[in-house]
């Protein structure tokens, strides 16, 4: 056997190619097989080598021994190591791992028979024992970084959903403090329009921390509706008459067409629209203006927030909705708005986008498919 891999060599990684290549889905390259079916082919072959010679110790140290090396790995456990690792970074699945020398096995013997080359039993058995460690190997390590992949996958996921919460809370709670303080310097009862902010950020903390709740015990809950444009933006305005307020600039209310409705969660797009008027306010420059406008558009209603931020950097529109990305030396938050932003207005079949006007500011834009109301 050991003369026939090594004068065949070519012949039977070519096969493998091909074997692979046949596969949906899967393109055999000498980047993928590098520490793959080569190796393990040269490997063998000097494995066989050191039992012709009366070896073992040397045959062991290529290829480890009968049920495996899991104490220290062999020369071949290692590159299959190797090879399984890679072949994760490529994209494939755990399957893919045992049929890479599974093709090796069925080509070796193929071709044997093709050419009527007889093996001896003894052969066989050596080959058996390195096919079984190595797929024991590489699936082993597959599945590790497999493992680990989704975990790390797993945690980032919990950390942004737990950067949501936070975030639209503390945003919840800003608005609370903001109209506290605004009732107090006025002497105002909360039967007026600043009451009502604070009625409603209060309302949005609790429906936050129900939600929250209801996650934790049965998934997130379904509180779609199909509600009024203009009653959402009038909610929003109140909010952001207060952070205009306290930042100094001039907040400007296009009116509404009445009729106008779109169908989603509305504390969820409400907090979508606060985030981007807090984003505005923020970077605006002082004493300048920040627009807000909804229209129809076709089969769907535009919500702007413009400012006067001065434009965007180079490459930064691209960028900026990806989470934790904060864009300037401010780091009181977290980095999240934009990013929740977009996820609330996509989770409602919308879209979020954000337009540059060179040394004035930029618009953002929601858009979301146009209801009419009942």
């Amino acid at each position: 056997m050991r003369n026939f891999l090594a004068n065949n060599q070519e012949e039977l990684v070519s096969r493998c190619k091909s074997k692979v290549a046949l596969r949906p889905r899967r393109a055999a390259t000498e980047h993928q097989l590098a520490n793959g079916i080569p190796l393990f082919l040269e490997q063998l072959i000097r494995t066989l080598a050191a039992e012709e010679d009366d070896k073992p110790a040397e045959s062991v140290r290529i290829s480890g021994p009968s049920g495996g090396d899991s104490l220290a790995l062999s020369e071949m456990g290692m590159t299959a190591t190797a090879h399984g690792k890679e072949l994760l970074k490529l994209g494939y699945t755990v399957d893919q791992v045992v049929h890479d020398y599974g093709d090796l096995c069925q080509a070796i013997t193929d071709l044997a028979f093709e050419r009527n080359a007889p093996f001896a039993i003894g052969e066989f058995r050596t080959l058996n024992r390195c096919l079984d460690n190595a797929i024991a190997d590489a699936v082993t390590e597959f599945s590790f970084q497999r493992d680990t992949q989704i975990a790390r996958q797993q945690s980032l996921d919990a950390t942004e959903r737990f950067g949501f919460l936070v975030h639209e809370l503390r945003n919840a709670l800003g608005t609370a403090t903001l109209a506290i303080h605004a009732l107090e310097l006025g002497n105002m009862t909360v039967g007026g329009a600043t009451g009502s902010v604070l009625k409603r950020s209060l309302s949005s903390m609790a429906t936050l921390i129900s939600g929250a709740l209801a996650e934790v015990r049965s998934g997130a809950p379904e509180l779609r509706q199909t509600f009024s444009v203009a009653l959402l933006i009038k909610d929003a305005e109140t909010a952001a008459q207060l952070v205009a307020s306290a930042a100094g600039c001039a907040f400007e209310v296009s009116p509404v067409d009445s009729l106008l409705a779109i169908r989603g969660n509305r504390e969820l797009l409400l907090a979508a629209l606060a985030n981007l008027l807090q984003n505005a306010f923020k970077f605006t420059h002082p004493h300048t203006d920040i627009a807000l406008k909804a229209y129809e558009l076709g089969e769907h209603v535009l919500i702007e927030v413009e400012d006067h931020c001065g434009g965007l950097p180079p490459g930064i529109a691209a960028k900026m909705f990806a989470p934790f990305n904060q864009h300037s030396h401010d780091r009181s938050g977290l980095g999240l708005g934009l990013s929740i932003a977009r996820q609330s207005v996509e989770a409602d079949f919308g879209t979020l986008t954000v337009r540059d006007v060179p040394g004035t500011g930029c618009v953002f834009t929601i858009s979301l498919p146009r209801h009419s109301l009942q």
